[in-house]
């Protein structure tokens, strides 16, 4: 039986969307499955497969699809039994407002109805899943897929231990599109009060693309931060590499995975102290409220304090990837199961 995965997506830039597609969905992470990629070209194409090419395959043949990307196509709603969704978070239904048109009209109406109708998903984390609860069907069956974390940007945390402790001045990072959901208005004002706790030059980094909202009009204009857009991975790299911390004020997240990225390279992860966060730092995070600038400067500037802060971090993240990838490990094996046992 052939088990195609929905590749209609990738091509563009590679993020968070593309990199769980390309690391949990290609022909080595599923071996020994014989998967079979369903690739566009330009948005019209994969508007276009997505819709109707899918739906196409699947009534043609008893093959089975794995949507690791865009909501299945309501199309595909008569094969329910044999699409297998990969949910990445809820935002599409608990967070409307922060929506783009485009993705309230054409992915938003078609994850509603996934939820309602499919009998099984895979989901990202823990936190995921627990969500899932509210809006899927009683009996639906979801399966925890948690991506193993590659150093893809080819870290390395040797030396970061015996830089100085003193950060003058502070240098933050932060990573992902630069939209509302992000809540990157939230981490320039920490910035804000981080200058006025101590560290007067502080700076913040954000690397992502442009998205939709008036965020990035308002973060050019603000003091301290830099906007440096989308990058390819050796200028990302050099970024994280001459980084005190990382820093994330998102109103929600389905994983986060720059952050566990991050910590190859020995960084301190900022977050705010939420179920996902603590589900995916464990004991390794800085933990804040996102909305308390002042408040979170504190934390940041008393774990700056402590000494040999940097190795501590170095230790906590190389622990904290250890678990996290045994966790995937599990995981995978137990999705290559379930996909086999549909095929049969």
């Amino acid at each position: 039986m052939t088990i195609y995965v929905d590749n209609t997506h990738l091509g563009r830039h590679v993020t968070g969307l593309e990199r769980i597609t390309l690391e949990l969905f290609s022909a080595a992470a599923l071996a020994p499955l014989d998967v079979v990629p369903v690739t566009a070209r330009g948005l019209r194409q994969m508007l276009t497969r997505q819709t109707l090419g899918l739906p196409m395959r699947l009534a043609a043949s008893s093959s089975i699809l794995l949507c690791p990307g865009f909501p299945p196509s309501p199309l595909l709603r008569p094969f329910a039994a044999r699409v297998l969704p990969y949910i990445h978070d809820d935002f599409l239904m608990t967070r409307r407002a922060e929506l783009n048109l485009r993705a309230r009209l054409y992915m938003a109406g078609p994850f509603r109805l996934a939820l309602r109708h499919y009998p099984r998903f895979l989901a990202n984390s823990g936190y995921t899943r627990q969500k899932l609860a509210a809006h899927c069907r009683s009996d639906a069956e979801v399966t925890l897929y948690r991506p193993s974390v590659r150093n893809v940007f080819g870290l390395s945390s040797l030396g970061r231990a015996e830089r100085s402790e003193q950060s003058h001045p502070l240098r933050m990072i932060a990573v992902g599109t630069v939209e509302p959901r992000k809540n990157f208005a939230a981490a320039a004002t920490i910035l804000d009060a981080l200058r006025m706790q101590g560290f007067p030059g502080a700076t913040l980094d954000i690397v992502g693309r442009p998205g939709w909202g008036e965020d990035w009009k308002a973060l050019e204009k603000h003091p301290g931060v830099t906007l440096h857009g989308y990058q390819p991975t050796d200028r990302v790299h050099q970024l994280l590499d001459a980084a005190d911390l990382f820093i994330c004020t998102s109103h929600d997240e389905g994983l986060g995975l720059p952050l566990l990225e991050a910590q190859y390279g020995g960084l301190p992860i900022v977050t705010p102290d939420a179920s996902i966060f603590r589900e995916v730092l464990g004991e390794s995070g800085i933990f804040i409220d996102a909305a308390d600038a002042a408040g979170a400067a504190a934390r940041i500037a008393a774990a700056l304090s402590t000494p040999d802060w940097r190795a501590q971090h170095v230790a906590l993240a190389a622990r904290n990837l250890a678990r996290w990838n045994d966790l995937a490990r599990n995981d995978r094996a137990a999705v290559v199961d379930l996909v086999a046992r549909l095929a049969a």
